[in-house]
């Protein structure tokens, strides 16, 4: 018996949170021009490390935008605009990211569509302009291009991103090891994600091979579990992945789950 591999993209194959952070610092230095006044190189490391820490939480790209000024504000008495920013903590962030959104967003007097308008315009012409420096800000989790160009297993790509996100990166760094029919771009939410892999269970050619779905999201793996049609997927999150302590724990509780580290994923696609 073979094996097919559905993979989810972003936090499973791709760490993008370096492209994350430099998309939303270009942004911000066009929306709030003074913000990176004060930011020297050490500052800017911390932001990053940060925007790592807390990339779990975040729904949203444009929530990256977000963060880092309230980052800034948390280290720059100066700017503060915000009354949370005061003693708030990296883990009072990941805590409470939903109603903190929501605060701060009224208290700059700022419009969520403008932002995320702005963030996505900048973003995009960032791609345009040097799609070569774009793609280097994200990259392939260590040991996965090799994994995927000596896999033996049916592998697909499963992301809500949109295809050619993941295409291009692949392109670059692991070499047209999955060709572009057997990557799904399925939009946002994780549902679409779901009805992918029935369609994916239901392909003749994939009759009789044993299925593995992986993903960083915990939320997603307990949809499928929900969904006895999808009751023949073998489930794992990703331990290196977008999610927190808290998501480990609870998926450790649940038999259906596995939790991957890093070098058993890349083994197991070998």
């Amino acid at each position: 018996m073979g094996d097919l591999y559905a993979l989810d993209f972003d936090g499973v194959l791709c760490d993008s949170c370096g492209e994350g952070y430099a998309s939303a610092a270009k942004a911000a230095k066009v929306i709030w021009p003074t913000l990176f006044n004060d930011v020297d190189s050490s500052l800017e490391d911390w932001l990053v490390d940060q925007v790592r820490t807390v990339r779990p939480v975040l729904q949203k790209r444009y929530d990256n935008l977000l963060l880092v000024r309230l980052l800034l504000e948390m280290r720059l008495p100066s700017i503060r605009k915000s009354s949370v920013a005061e003693g708030l903590t990296v883990e009072g962030i990941v805590e409470n990211w939903s109603e903190l959104k929501n605060l701060i967003l009224k208290e700059w007097g700022e419009d969520r569509d403008a932002l995320l308008n702005s963030y996505g315009k900048v973003r995009d012409e960032w791609k345009v302009q040097d799609l070569k420096t774009w793609i280097g800000a994200n990259r392939l989790y260590p040991g996965v291009a090799d994994a995927l160009k000596s896999a033996t297993s049916a592998i697909y790509i499963v992301t809500g991103k949109q295809s050619p996100f993941a295409e291009v990166i692949l392109q670059e760094f692991a070499k047209d090891t999955i060709p572009p029919e057997r990557i799904f771009g399925v939009g946002a939410g994780s549902e679409p994600k779901l009805e992918k892999l029935k369609q994916l269970q239901k392909k003749p050619e994939h009759q009789g091979l044993k299925l593995h779905f992986v993903e960083d999201r915990l939320a997603t793996l307990k949809k499928v579990i929900k969904e006895p049609e999808l009751d023949g997927w073998n489930l794992y999150l990703s331990g290196w992945g977008y999610n927190t302590q808290k998501e480990k724990d609870e998926a450790a509780t649940i038999p259906r789950i596995q939790i991957l580290q890093l070098s058993d994923f890349n083994t197991k696609l070998k």
